[in-house]
């Protein structure tokens, strides 16, 4: 059991409270905003028990799990013994700089610092500390209770040991681990879904394709294997043999639209016109927040299912 301290209790910091303490581990919840981390621990309560109505709780009750939880009210309780440090403090650069100083001056000489941003590069905000090499990102795809894959982003300097560490510690929290070789802009997920994106927008304001269409396509189609399937392997099952198969059969299709995917389109631009009102017809603003947990509990849904084919047919 490691010890796990939360610098920072909102959206995503209680979701990593969450998935830390059912892998077993203790965790210390902190947030300098008073009540914040009160907050984040009665929401981690009933989100645990809708997992437990899922049998996604590795076989441990409520109770188990909750047990492993605590509100702390100040950073050094938080930081005291602490094994990993899990930062997500809002998207900024000066609070970054400013947050991992304190955190690389209190915490453990021996303790991970890891940063749950999805925008910005490690060595941006770590360069001048004294202990870089044991810090990284660590950037999930929230809610990362619900949805494993994590991006594990070294700086130049972060020891190979640390990236290694970390990536044992989110396997064994059950996580999937995606570690990265060097940092790039966006990582890994956010520059595939920037792609899809990218052409999503296109799609709707060159008025190829309605707001719904293009949901469709992703919902009734692609996404279906992409669930438990990746693009390589896709192709790989999509040609009799296999992926070298595939590029020579396909290639030149994707080849002769790749001119015509080059144009962006302004996203806060005349389109967002036709999308939000494409969306609050479908979905007006006061219905956001149900809906949201609706998307919640279908995600506890689809992972209770990958769970039982993985165990059934196989992963």
């Amino acid at each position: 059991m490691a010890i796990i301290a939360i610098v920072g209790a909102g959206l995503v910091g209680r979701a990593w409270a969450i998935a830390f303490a059912r892998g077993g581990h203790e965790v210390r919840i902190y947030d300098e905003v008073r009540g914040t981390a009160e907050e984040a621990s009665q929401f981690a309560v009933t989100a645990l028990s809708a997992l437990a109505e899922e049998d996604l709780l590795d076989g441990q009750t409520t109770a188990e799990v909750s047990r492993r939880l605590k509100v702390v009210d100040s950073l050094v309780a938080a930081l005291a013994g602490a094994d990993h440090v899990q930062e997500n403090t809002p998207e900024d650069l000066e609070t970054k700089k400013r947050v991992f100083k304190q955190l690389d001056e209190a915490a453990s000489p021996d303790a991970v610092l890891a940063s749950s941003t999805s925008a910005l590069l490690p060595s941006r905000f770590t360069e001048a500390l004294a202990g870089r090499k044991r810090c990284l990102v660590v950037h999930p795809i929230n809610p990362p209770y619900l949805i494993p894959a994590v991006e594990i982003v070294p700086a130049p300097w972060t020891d190979p040991a640390i990236v290694e560490r970390t990536r044992a510690l989110m396997t064994a929290a059950g996580q999937s681990p995606i570690v990265m070789k060097r940092e790039i802009d966006g990582f890994v997920m956010n520059r595939l879904q920037g792609v899809l994106l990218e052409e999503a927008f296109r799609l709707v304001a060159d008025g190829y394709a309605s707001v719904e269409d293009v949901d469709v396509g992703l919902r009734e189609g692609l996404a279906l294997r992409w669930s438990f399937m990746g693009p390589f392997e896709t192709i790989d099952l999509n040609a009799p043999a296999g992926v070298r198969d595939y590029v020579v059969r396909y290639q030149q299709i994707y080849e002769r639209l790749f001119p015509s995917m080059q144009r962006r389109v302004d996203w806060a631009g005349d389109v967002i016109e036709t999308i939000e009102r494409d969306r609050r017809a479908k979905l007006p603003e006061a219905d956001l927040q149900q809906r949201q947990m609706w998307r919640d509990r279908r995600l506890m849904a689809l992972a209770a299912h990958k769970r039982k084919a993985a165990r059934e047919i196989g992963s």
